[in-house]
């Protein structure tokens, strides 16, 4: 078992989200920008381009004061394959819906493991 002690810097939780989402999560205290000016959070609109949002998932899946990323699941489609290669366990991957992008359980790369996982 791990210690809790490589967990323990982990206290932040990075959104990568439509700019509804960001802003209901941003009035629920979740923003933090840090010494080095690194936010934890990417607003995704029609202009955003992949490459950036693959760049902030990396970042986020990466840096260890992050715990949980949360990723809207029609953006997590845009890199459905870096969301599916990812296999940690911290930071943790959940991707939600949005306002106007039902959540999907069959596109849900972490709920298709557990299925994997028990069989089903």
């Amino acid at each position: 078992m791990a210690s809790t002690t490589a967990f323990k810097d982990r206290n932040l939780i990075a959104v990568i989200g439509d700019e509804d989402s960001i802003t209901g999560l941003l009035l629920a205290g979740i923003g933090h920008i840090n010494e080095h000016q690194r936010k934890n959070f990417l607003v995704v609109d029609s202009k955003t381009q992949i490459s950036s949002i693959e760049a902030a998932f990396q970042e986020f899946t990466q840096r260890k004061d992050i715990a949980i990323v949360l990723i809207n699941q029609h953006i997590a489609e845009k890199i459905r394959p870096t969301v599916d290669r990812y296999q940690e366990a911290f930071p943790t991957l959940l991707e939600i819906p949005s306002k106007d992008h039902p959540y999907d359980p069959s596109k849900d790369s972490v709920l298709k493991r557990v299925q994997k996982l028990f069989g089903e």
